[in-house]
């Protein structure tokens, strides 16, 4: 999600493919590297409110995670 624009895609393919995982994993850092944060959505059984977990590293996203969204950090806060 980008705020303003809605969702966009970023990067797509199988991590189970070599080439779609180096793909993957450079967009992962990039994102990482331009300051965004990274959390793949979480499912509870019966409950209708969305849940994440956040995740800092590549190896920290499950295997059966079906996308990972990247969030701008808040602004502000100390220095």
């Amino acid at each position: 999600m980008k705020p303003g624009h809605g969702e966009v895609l970023l990067a797509e393919g199988d991590p189970r493919v070599r080439a779609d995982e180096r793909q993957l994993i450079e967009e992962f850092r990039r994102q990482l590297d331009e300051g965004m944060w990274a959390a793949v959505p979480t499912e509870r059984a019966g409950g209708s409110r969305r849940e994440a977990q956040m995740v800092r590293a590549w190896d920290d996203v499950p295997a059966d995670a079906e996308r990972v969204i990247f969030f701008p950090r808040a602004s502000g806060g100390s220095r």
